[in-house]
């Protein structure tokens, strides 16, 4: 293990490298877990409601087992099996020219884009820490973060099932000081949240309408708990700003209104994953402009 470290601190485009083919990797089990995990949910919502009413439960609940890893990869069309050699990342979309390679019918273009974002933000991250555990836990919260960002966006849902393990996992990195000192990731949990519920509570008082939901109030805890409480102002600017501006093009490529409603959570990872590459050098270079601390 130590020669392998050795060799990717001597050579680090091959860390950057295998970090990217690892990336691409993770993005196409990501993949899974965005059209997985709401169907999933879905499903035992219908359960406990069929069990609270006592009615009988419906034939799909007789069905086999369906999660993250059962069954295999299916066509969402033709419901035939995809054969591992046909789910090689990126590759096997660029030579089925983007079909299912039985039915014909076009696979969305989001199982290529998931999975080359994936590998470029591990390349990034490696690029940035090195061979190190910090590289290691980087990837893990970046492949959460876009697992949350996929599902929000596609189904306004920011899942317990991720925020509040991968929140209570980044306290027990923290707890050696890995991105921040323990006591500033608690602090950065208990901040993270207050502070979106407090916005939340004070949009609903002066308009009577819920401004966000509550899963973006436990992404940006996640967030503290892994980051510190210094980087959370940091990531509200730039959710937010980010926000504005490409919630703004959405809304005209696609002829939206504004009253349409907008995922916030992919805007929150966007500016959390910056934060985790950059945020104390931002913060820095922003101390040395402001003149604190000089």
């Amino acid at each position: 293990m130590d020669t392998l470290i050795d060799l990717l601190s001597l050579h680090p485009p091959v860390l950057v490298g295998v970090a990217a083919v690892l990336g691409m990797i993770v993005g196409s089990f990501l993949n899974v877990v965005v059209h997985r995990l709401p169907l999933m949910m879905r499903r035992a919502w219908q359960r406990e409601c069929q069990q609270l009413l006592e009615l009988p439960p419906e034939e799909a609940d007789a069905e086999a087992r369906y999660d993250l890893w059962t069954p295999g990869s299916r066509c969402p069309h033709c419901d035939a099996p995809i054969r591992f050699w046909r789910n090689i990342p990126v590759l096997s979309y660029a030579l089925l020219r983007g079909r299912c390679a039985d039915c014909r019918q076009p696979i969305a273009l989001r199982y290529p884009l998931v999975e080359l974002l994936t590998g470029l933000t591990f390349a990034l991250v490696a690029w940035r820490f090195g061979p190190s555990w910090q590289s290691l836990w980087g990837w893990f919260l970046t492949a959460a973060l876009i697992a949350l960002a996929g599902i929000d966006w596609e189904h306004f849902l920011l899942p317990d099932d991720i925020t509040l393990p991968v929140l209570w996992l980044g306290l027990l990195v923290n707890a050696q000081g890995l991105f921040c000192s323990l006591e500033s990731a608690l602090y950065g949990a208990v901040a993270g949240y207050l502070g979106l519920w407090s916005v939340h509570r004070l949009f609903l008082y002066l308009t009577g309408r819920e401004g966000m939901g509550h899963g973006d109030f436990k992404l940006l805890a996640m967030l503290g708990a892994w980051l510190g409480w210094p980087v959370l102002p940091l990531i509200i600017l730039f959710s937010s700003l980010s926000g504005a501006v490409i919630g703004s093009l959405v809304l005209v490529v696609r002829g939206w209104d504004l009253r349409t409603q907008i995922p916030f959570g992919p805007y929150l990872a966007l500016a959390g994953w910056i934060a985790l590459l950059w945020g104390e050098a931002i913060l820095t270079a922003y101390r040395h402009w402001a003149g604190w601390g000089t």
